[in-house]
């Protein structure tokens, strides 16, 4: 099963999306700026060997749900990330304000 809610952080709307896998389940919370994901997401390999994608992602391990990811402390950051003031140990929240595109 995939999901994809909205969330609002402060007023500010992200889109959430579970997609429900065999004994885990993969968690992502994004904007059209970046996004932060659970430990599936491969960090090194955004800011190595795409790095001039320049990826704005992060990624917090040991988490089940949107609301623990969005909680939770960032583990690793695209180096592109911390462009934008992202830093590991913040919180998803803080993460994604950082990058927050006001509602209409």
């Amino acid at each position: 099963m995939i999901s994809i809610k909205p969330v609002f952080i402060e007023d500010v709307p992200f889109t959430a999306i579970r997609v429900e896998l065999p004994k885990t389940n993969l968690l992502i919370v994004s904007n059209d700026t970046g996004y932060i994901m659970c430990g599936a997401l491969d960090v090194d390999l955004l800011s190595e060997k795409l790095a001039d994608r320049k990826v704005i992602a992060a990624r917090a391990v040991g988490v089940k749900t949107i609301d623990q990811l969005l909680d939770a402390p960032l583990e690793k950051v695209t180096n592109a990330s911390r462009e934008k003031g992202w830093q590991v140990g913040m919180t998803g929240k803080e993460a994604l304000l950082k990058i927050a595109e006001p509602a209409d």
